[in-house]
């Protein structure tokens, strides 16, 4: 059986399941061979909406017998059709909305006002800032891993610190050695704690000394890292021990991969940054003092104003590429595959090459259907190649054509003919008519082969499936 099928415009198929009734049973009727003699036929049909693209089906049954005719709710009507002789082609249209790619909205974390917001359709690279609260600007750094916590204790190891390592250094800052992973590290008290357990002359000195550190901006000198290059591995009791201070307890931490360690040099590093957004250096980083983004954001809607309580809402910002988003339902997914080129038309009338990109999780639709279940569909995401052909497009309805296999003169019957056996495979059922020697052939259930789905079309054969034959199929 063809695997590398396309059920584009699938509609319900009929599982045939054959049970005795228990007058057939008494009786010892064969249901399987044709009989004159008088009985009463009890078969019920069970029909399933199988959803060739996914493997999954659902029942819809209804029963025929005891000279009743099926109402409106009992089943679908069945009918006659022929089997054709037909060319098939796999090319569908869908309808998508171009857009920009990975929305998603800004919300501010501290109390405070905002005093400053971008212009819409603005673009934030890596290292500019987003907005301002309290005149404190919020940065953009790239990575995968946001700020989840207040960076002020020597020692501390994750994720989150070498997106700060990275970025800083990405923007021209010296941030001294990260150690290697597997490197246990000394984690110190919080500098905050420090500063209160080091109050007195010494710590005096300590503006001071950053003070007379060179400029913030980039690039940093040498001179102003030399003084931490530490890993927060050295002793920092036998520091507070010649103050005469008892030691703060130091707990061990190993570097996995991945992490980043918060050094000397690297708070270091923050401090000379810090001043180059003016901004007290202190060498400590808030959450709130960072966005983590993949790449640049484009600002696509500004929400709040100047004025505006910081923990709202704030901005929305999306990637800077674009891409065309289809809901598509799941029994025309078909053979759409990731990779797979495709033709968007755009709304000028011309044309541009797409990829699919992505093809998401199964979402359901908020309209619901007249059987009162909401429709399952599928996100497709397809790429455009030529950034160029799209540049001046924020959003706009398009066409998408999905290239397919095309055959010629192949045999094929309405996907509703199909019968999915209990035990594997499909069949046709022949309509009634008669056989050369005058035996009724209505009823017979033929073996196929299932090949391409088009345009409510399945390519079939088998060894006796002819051009013409007559077989029964839902309305």
């Amino acid at each position: 059986m063809n695997s590398d099928r396309d059920p584009a415009e699938t509609m319900p198929l009929r599982v045939a399941v054959q049970e005795e009734s228990e007058e057939v049973r008494n009786n010892e009727v064969d249901l399987h061979e044709p009989t004159t003699r008088g009985r009463k036929k009890a078969v019920v049909l069970s029909i399933v909406a199988v959803l060739l693209a996914t493997g999954v089906g659902a029942g819809l049954l209804w029963a025929g017998g005891g000279g009743k005719t099926p109402g409106p709710e009992a089943g679908p009507k069945i009918r006659r059709t022929a089997v054709v002789k037909t060319d098939m082609s796999g090319i569908r249209e869908m309808e998508g909305t171009l857009g920009y790619d990975s929305v998603r909205s800004i919300r501010g974390t501290d109390e405070g006002v905002v005093t400053w917001l971008p212009k819409q359709g603005a673009t934030v690279a890596r290292g500019e800032q987003l907005y301002r609260v309290d005149e404190r600007p919020t940065v953009v750094f790239f990575g995968s891993t946001p700020l989840y916590r207040r960076l002020d204790t020597l020692g501390s190891v994750g994720r989150d610190i070498r997106v700060v390592a990275d970025n800083l250094k990405a923007v021209g800052y010296d941030i001294g050695q990260q150690p290697a992973p597997g490197t246990v590290v000394q984690q110190r008290a919080p500098v905050d704690q420090q500063a209160s357990a080091n109050a007195g002359p010494s710590t005096a000195a300590e503006p001071d000394q950053e003070t007379a550190e060179p400029s913030a901006g980039p690039p940093p000198s040498a001179q102003g890292d030399q003084a931490g290059q530490g890993t927060g591995a050295d002793n920092p009791a036998e520091d507070q021990t010649r103050e005469g201070r008892s030691p703060t307890p130091a707990r061990q931490v190993t570097v996995r991969e991945g992490d980043g360690v918060l050094t000397e040099g690297l708070m270091s590093a923050i401090k000379r940054w810090q001043k180059s957004l003016d901004v007290e250096p202190t060498g400590v980083l808030e959450s709130s003092d960072v966005v983590v983004t993949r790449s640049a954001v484009r600002v696509s809607e500004v929400s709040a104003q100047t004025g505006d309580a910081a923990a709202n809402d704030l901005l929305s910002v999306s990637a800077t590429t674009k891409s065309v988003r289809i809901q598509v339902e799941t029994l025309d997914l078909g053979t759409i595959k990731a990779g797979q080129k495709a033709t968007v038309m755009l709304p000028d009338g011309t044309e541009t090459a797409g990829e699919v990109a992505t093809i998401g999780t199964t979402i359901k639709a908020d309209q619901e259907g007249e059987s009162g279940a909401g429709v399952t569909k599928i996100n497709v995401t397809v790429s455009v190649e030529d950034a160029e052909a799209v540049k001046g497009i924020d959003a706009a309805p398009v066409q998408v054509r999905f290239e397919g296999e095309a055959k010629k003169g192949v045999l094929a019957v309405p996907v509703g003919a199909l019968l999915a056996l209990r035990e594997g495979g499909y069949a046709v059922r022949l309509a009634e008519g008669r056989s050369a020697d005058g035996r009724s052939t209505g009823g017979r259930l033929v073996p196929v082969d299932t090949g391409m789905f088009a345009r409510g079309l399945v390519e079939i054969s088998g060894e006796d499936i002819a051009e013409g034959m007559k077989v029964e199929t839902t309305a």
